[in-house]
């Protein structure tokens, strides 16, 4: 999903704005620096976990005596299968492992189609770069999706997580509450703060259209002709519009963390969704960020809550 010419194009920008060009990654804070691992297990015990990393090389981490984790629901980290793909949250200089996700994704976009009776098929448009996706919502989960998904009709938006099994992304958790509008009909941002203030506060989510141990974001006012997406430029929040390669200082309220994360793609998607996180209170409305699942665990985030308050700036 990133673009070679990221890292360039914001030394670039910067030069032309007569301004120093900030540097990526984590800020100072008082709470212990986090690291994210991703990779396939290799081999994994009570104690210890072996990954291949998507670069071939290989990770050997201790499982933390406290250490919880997800494979489409709670289990213990030393229960997860050989050969999951996971992504772990790491301690005590990314030595120590105390969370982990395996076979964790989140598929997000406008309904196109809905067929099935009791496990129901999905067919997603993700946006022009992501292309479209078929899911499966379980007979077991669906309940449970639909409490907050009531609209399973085309041009609906869907935002669930689930896993990947077999090829198959199984939809099991509702990641949001289904905004009540179509795709095509996202409340105007106010008009009268559209572009003004410094920093801009509402939901930071994940996707796991990035490439495994990718840093980066989308953002959703992203030039047209700058992203190459047709579909950008849609918010409910008044954000300004920003180049790829633009370095975004981000900061998860809920765990008093911040980094700064360039800029890789459009978030024509997550612009579409006018909703809430509801983590530590209530962010405002509208999604001002998709973090990629390194960028949004070093923050703090948790994948299978979803989001969390964020509030953004320039870095």
């Amino acid at each position: 999903m990133g673009c070679p010419s990221v890292e360039r194009r914001r030394v670039l920008a910067a030069a032309a704005l007569g301004r120093e060009a900030g540097v990526p990654g984590a800020e100072p804070s008082a709470e212990e620096p986090l690291r994210a691992v991703a990779g396939e297990v290799m081999d994994v015990s009570p104690h210890l976990v072996v990954v291949e990393t998507p670069e071939g090389g290989e990770e050997r981490l201790v499982i933390a005596p406290w250490a919880t984790a997800w494979h489409g629901g709670d289990t213990r980290p030393a229960d997860i299968p050989i050969g999951s793909r996971v992504m772990m949250r790491t301690v005590r200089e990314g030595r120590v492992v105390e969370r982990v996700w395996a076979d964790t994704t989140r598929v997000t976009g406008t309904i196109l189609s809905v067929e099935g009776r009791r496990d129901l098929t999905v067919e997603l448009s993700c946006g022009p770069h992501r292309g479209r996706r078929t899911i499966v919502i379980p007979y077991r989960a669906t309940g449970r999706v639909q409490v907050r998904h009531p609209r399973l009709e085309p041009g609906y938006l869907f935002d669930a997580i689930g896993v990947r099994r077999d090829g198959v992304c199984h939809a099991l958790l509702p990641a949001t509450s289904q905004p009540p509008y179509t795709a095509r009909a996202v409340p105007a941002p106010p008009p009268a703060y559209a572009g003004v203030h410094a920093r801009v506060s509402g939901t930071a989510t994940w996707s796991d259209a990035f490439d495994d141990g990718e840093h980066g974001l989308a953002y959703p006012m992203v030039e047209r002709s700058d992203a190459g997406c047709p579909d950008a430029e849609v918010s409910c929040t008044g954000l300004s519009y920003l180049a790829v390669g633009s370095l975004v200082q981000v900061r998860n309220v809920c765990a008093g963390r911040s980094a700064n994360v360039p800029v890789v793609a459009c978030g024509c998607v997550a612009g579409r969704f006018c909703d809430r996180c509801v983590e530590c209170g209530t962010s405002p409305r509208g999604r001002i960020v998709e973090l990629s699942p390194s960028s949004y665990v070093e923050l703090g985030g948790d994948l299978v809550k979803g989001c969390f308050n964020a509030q953004i700036g320039l870095g």
